[in-house]
């Protein structure tokens, strides 16, 4: 649970104005969902991809064709695998390393008083879990489990499977990690779930996410385009920030902290 912080002007006075506003809408909402992004985790030494220090820009991304190279040859991709995690690379390191931060307990908590409805997440590296959020759909699957390619079933990853590649024992068929790779599918379970939250949400809450990744950034465009409010708390503005309510360019573990003691007040006030 996020420790309450005692409302001090530690944000610029635009940006506790800013905050009040979004406290406002999430209490004005039936059904506030959020989106959060490689941002909210920054915070606990999980570097971005995108931006000015972001893994890719510095280095390039990912072959597109990362799932045709697994599928061709599940085998070898399982043995490669192995050698990865014997030597992991800087990314690894720091999500093995990770814990949730304010901004991870914040939405957390948003939940559980009863705000914020559901947490989509564009992030794998399983730290709104270990914040207690739990209705969440992870769009790019979870680096924490392994999934089957047919039944969609998925069961914790623990130890690197004996056999290889290992299969489903539901229904047989193929398994590799959660984690969506490029040129695979989202899987068609959270896809389903996204579009149902996403047709039920009158207010959606982005942290931490450059919303440019379809089919995630979809959803905060396809609530926008029925008219209810978009609340964005990045460190810089994006291509949605135009189109939001409420824009608070920003350190999301400051803001959503503060963000959510607002909104406490604001329920105490309606009891």
């Amino acid at each position: 649970m996020a420790p309450d912080h005692a409302p001090t002007p530690d944000l610029p006075l635009t940006a506790i104005d800013l905050v009040e506003r979004a406290a406002d809408l999430l209490l004005q909402s039936q059904y506030a969902i959020a989106l959060t992004g490689a941002g909210i985790s920054a915070e606990s030494g999980i570097p971005t991809f995108r931006g000015k220090d972001g893994l890719w820009t510095k280095h390039g991304e990912p072959p597109l064709n990362q799932f045709e190279q697994f599928a061709s040859d599940p085998t070898q991709w399982w043995q490669d695998l192995r050698r990865r995690r014997e030597n992991p690379d800087e990314l690894t390191r720091a999500i093995t390393a990770a814990a949730p931060n304010d901004g991870h307990f914040a939405v957390a908590e948003l939940e559980r008083v009863g705000v914020l409805k559901h947490v989509i997440t564009q992030n794998v590296d399983g730290l709104h879990r270990a914040a207690g959020t739990q209705a969440i759909t992870e769009i790019h699957g979870n680096r924490g489990y392994l999934r089957c390619l047919d039944c969609d079933s998925r069961h914790p990853f623990d130890e690197l499977p004996e056999a290889l590649p290992p299969r489903c024992d539901a229904c047989g068929g193929l398994v590799k990690t959660d984690t969506v790779m490029f040129g695979e599918a989202i899987p068609r379970d959270a896809l389903r779930a996204c579009r149902e939250e996403s047709e039920r949400a009158d207010c959606m809450l982005l942290v931490g996410t450059t919303a440019v990744v379809s089919p995630a950034a979809d959803f905060a465009w396809q609530i926008r385009s029925r008219s209810f409010p978009l609340i964005e708390v990045n460190l810089d503005p994006t291509v949605i920030s135009s189109h939001c309510q409420v824009a608070i360019h920003a350190p999301a573990g400051e803001v959503m902290s503060r963000l959510l003691d607002r909104v406490k007040r604001g329920l105490r006030t309606d009891d």
